[in-house]
């Protein structure tokens, strides 16, 4: 399912809002509304929480099917709450905190900034299961901004070279695509909160981004 609505009053859905195919991971003043609309779209359960106290859920972690790295400020109650969800919780090490901005993963593969650290490198790799590549895309570190990827397909900022495109489909193990959202907005990442079974991109998305996105995070592929 595909929608395109007004979650939190701009077009930055992804900096809020962190999804998995299991669940969707909200702020506390999300209105109730806002959370079912998540709830049917992504068919998830939708929890409401907070990342080091801050409603940017969506940049201070990443996540899969097999755990959340979140920021190193992370409250205690908020990894217990995680926890309790069955989610394996680490934090990143280091002085980067906002970790969903440079990270992007599926549960297949990630791509994450050059200039995490080894050490960090390899405690989203055992979190998540998955093996992390290092890159820059469209000569910048911020890899969960410039795409959004699932276990169906992903989308990547309208200006990456092919051979990044390539790159993508080869850690991920899904094929996808370049385009835009909001009027062509090339930071697609904290533009859609999406998973395999849905997503939601910023309100004012034309007919053709809508489409672009459809096809590239693999909604039209009838043997899913």
């Amino acid at each position: 399912m595909l929608k395109r609505v007004d979650i939190v009053g701009n077009p930055n859905v992804g900096v809020f809002i962190t999804a998995t195919d299991d669940v969707a991971i909200v702020p506390y003043n999300l209105l109730d509304e806002k959370a079912d609309i998540i709830k049917e779209t992504l068919d998830v359960e939708v929890i409401k929480s907070s990342i080091s106290g801050s409603s940017l859920i969506g940049s201070l972690s990443v996540a899969n099917s097999n755990g959340i790295v979140v920021s190193p400020h992370v409250l205690d109650r908020e990894v217990k709450q995680f926890e309790d969800l069955g989610l394996n919780v680490a934090t990143i090490p280091g002085q980067y905190t906002a970790v969903g901005n440079i990270v992007a993963a599926n549960d297949k593969g990630a791509i994450a900034s050059p200039f995490l650290s080894d050490e960090a490198i390899q405690v989203l790799e055992e979190t998540l299961d998955v093996n992390v590549q290092t890159s820059h895309i469209v000569g910048s570190d911020i890899i969960g901004s410039l795409l959004k990827v699932t276990n169906r397909g992903f989308l990547i900022s309208k200006n990456a070279l092919q051979s990044e495109v390539n790159f993508a489909r080869e850690v991920f193990g899904v094929e996808g695509d370049i385009g835009t959202v909001g009027r062509g907005i090339p930071l697609v990442g904290a533009c859609i909160i999406a998973n395999s079974n849905g997503a939601i991109v910023a309100k004012d998305s034309t007919g053709p981004e809508m489409a672009r996105v459809e096809e590239a995070l693999g909604f039209l592929d009838d043997d899913f």
